[in-house]
Formats: structure tokens, sequence, C-alpha cells
């Protein structure tokens, strides 16, 4: 068991505090990560605000790279000082979701991450929560083997740890979730760190028209420079109309990378007949969609969702890394800024302002 510093989400609604937590060793299959970089995502900010309930206290925090500095007893494809980034969805590679090449739907999945000791504690030795069974604001973080892919060695750490979140459940959605074809036309709801991922997927799927919708004109002016081929502000009223003049008609897919109910039902707005509307934001609990059944009847729309990429999240990552390294995928042009782990609270403030696409804390600072 080791002492670290952590960021401790004690009540909802309030700032993370820094403090000094208590980890536990490695079990068999686990790995104990020094964690270089995590990126601020609006998932955090769900748990943070209570949207998505958790026990307290917890360390929130899940979009991580960074070294490994010790293993488990029976862990072969990891050593010490290997760069690493993690894979968020642990599997155990044998139940039918596994075997169908869905580990992000393993049916296992709280089985696999039961423990015989808390992860992390306070000092005093009261369990402390983790997000996802993992908890990235904090020094160190303890994973297990097959939820972590080796990075290589010229993939920079606060640029790799996107892949194991925003990049890979944006490109994942339109590569395995929707599978958009080459030559279609696709448009993007929500133009923050996982929009402008399903953008560079659409692009890389070679989608012939790309329309990033958004409510803030810097988003927008970004995302053109991920692949967009149109943009539309929907705050300035009928978003369908505006598509519909721009194109001509509606799209054959649509992602909604908000998380409403309101953005969800003009995913499926902007479809022509036979489109599909994919859902990759995390709406709060209890959110109930309401949408004409004539879609769905008469116009063969389809209707679907994708978490964390609907796929094989560490082959998929290893892909992503190799695409970044051909410079076909953007990454630096995603990282807004890099700031020191004692700003992690102004960090999330500033998730506000249109400029940013992502922040990343450096937890080595």
């Amino acid at each position: 068991m080791i002492d670290t510093q952590a960021a401790v989400l004690t009540a909802v609604n309030e700032p993370l505090e820094l403090t000094v937590i208590r980890v536990d060793d490695p079990e068999p299959h686990e790995v104990r990560v020094a964690v270089t970089n995590v990126g601020l995502c609006h998932s955090d900010l769900h748990y943070m605000t209570g949207t998505v309930p958790s026990g307290l206290p917890v360390v929130v925090g899940h979009e991580v790279a960074g070294v490994v500095e010790a293993v488990g007893a029976q862990v072969s494809g990891l050593r010490p000082g290997d760069r690493v980034v993690g894979a968020l969805t642990p599997s155990c590679g044998r139940c039918t979701n596994c075997e169908a090449g869905r580990s992000t739907q393993c049916r296992r999945v709280e089985e696999v991450r039961r423990r015989p000791r808390p992860a992390f504690q306070t000092t005093g030795g009261r369990p402390i929560e983790r997000l996802g069974d993992i908890g990235a604001f904090s020094r160190h973080v303890l994973m297990r083997e097959n939820a972590l892919v080796r990075l290589p060695d010229d993939v920079p750490l606060h640029v790799g740890c996107l892949l194991s979140c925003c990049v890979v459940t944006g490109v994942g959605a339109v590569f395995r979730g929707a599978q958009v074809r080459p030559g279609s036309t696709v448009a993007v709801i929500g133009c923050g760190g996982v929009g402008s991922a399903i953008i560079q997927g659409a692009r890389l799927a070679g989608a012939s028209a790309i329309v990033a919708i958004d409510l803030d004109d810097e988003r927008l002016k970004a995302a053109r420079g991920y692949g967009a081929t149109h943009v539309i502000n929907g705050a300035g009223g009928d978003v369908v109309a505006e598509l519909h003049r721009q194109l001509g008609d509606g799209v054959d897919y649509s992602f909604e990378a908000v998380g409403s109910a309101r953005t969800a039902a003009t995913a499926v707005a902007l479809l022509r007949p036979t489109g599909t509307a994919c859902l990759v934001g995390i709406a709060p609990g209890g959110t109930e969609l309401s949408i004409p059944a004539s879609d769905f009847f008469f116009e063969e729309k389809r209707l679907i969702g994708s978490y964390m990429g609907s796929g094989q999240a560490r082959q998929d990552i290893l892909q992503l890394a190799r695409l970044y390294q051909q410079g076909r995928l953007l990454l630096d042009e995603m990282v807004t800024r890099v700031i020191p782990f004692g700003e992690i609270n102004e960090g999330f403030e500033a998730m506000k302002s249109g400029d940013v696409t992502r922040i990343v804390v450096d937890l080595q600072s």
C-alpha cells in the first residue's frame, strides 16, 4: 500500500479536494500505474453534479494515461516503465457479448471489477469509491492488465490519454456503432471532445458531407478543422430546416453527443428516410425520449446507442494510435490546454467555454 495525492469529490456540486489517499497493492491481474495525464470529460461532471449518482467520497476521472509502476503476480504482458492508456471497459473475454466482439457490453463486468479490498482508502481507512473502477484523478491508480493498452513511444502521453475515452467513443460510434458508409452524409450534434472525434471518424469513413451543429461559433469553427464540411448554429432557429436548405435532404447518419431528450429527438428529425440516428451523449438518469412513431413505421428510420465505441476497446485504441502516427487522426489539435493538478477545479470551470475542446491535467506537476 502506498500514499499518494488525489482529487476527491466529497459532496455533490462542491469542488474536488486535493488530499492524500492510500492505494492498495496490485491484485494478481492488476497493474499500478503512475498517472501522468488525464483528460477532463463531461462524464466526470455528471458525477460531480449528481446527474449520475455515485457513492461518496469518490475519485472521478477516467481518461487516463501513465507509466506502469508495479504489476501483479499473474501479469505477463506489461512491465514497469511501459507507457499505457486505459481501456475503460474491462471485460471477461468469455461471455456471449465478449465473444461476439462487443466487449463494451460484457455481461460479467461487475464480477470482473470485484476485488477483495478497496483499491482506494482515506488515511484513516475509510473506503473511497472510484469512477468506473479507475479514479484517474489520483497520482496512482490500479487497473486490470486487460484494461490497459501499451502506447507507442512517439505518441505523447498528454494526447494519448484522449484515446481512452473521447476519441475511441467518438470514432468507434462511427465505425463500430453506426457503421457509416463511404460517400454518405452525416450530422453531428454537439462539437465538444466526443463530437469532434465523431467528426474525425466521419471524415476517416469517407463521408461526403459532415454537418457540425452546436450553439457556439468557436466550436463550429474548430469543427471545420476536424473535417466538417457544413456548420449550423442551433441558436439561430430551425436546425432541421437549415440542414435541408444546405444539403437539400436529410442525412444518412446523425450523431447526438450532448445527452438530452431534445437533441436526441433532433437527431432523428435530421434523418432522411432509412437513416440511422446514434445516441452517444450520456443523458441524466430518468431522461425519456419522445419521438414520432411514424418516423420508424413509414420512413424506416433507425435509432441506436453507442457506448464507449461499441467495440473492442484495446484493439481499437491501438489502431487509433496508428492513425495518429500517420497524421490522419488529429489529437494535438484537440488538446486546448494542459494544466497542473492543482488547477483541476479551474479546468472544469474552463470547460464551459466554446473555445475548449479538451483540457488535460498533468498530474506530475
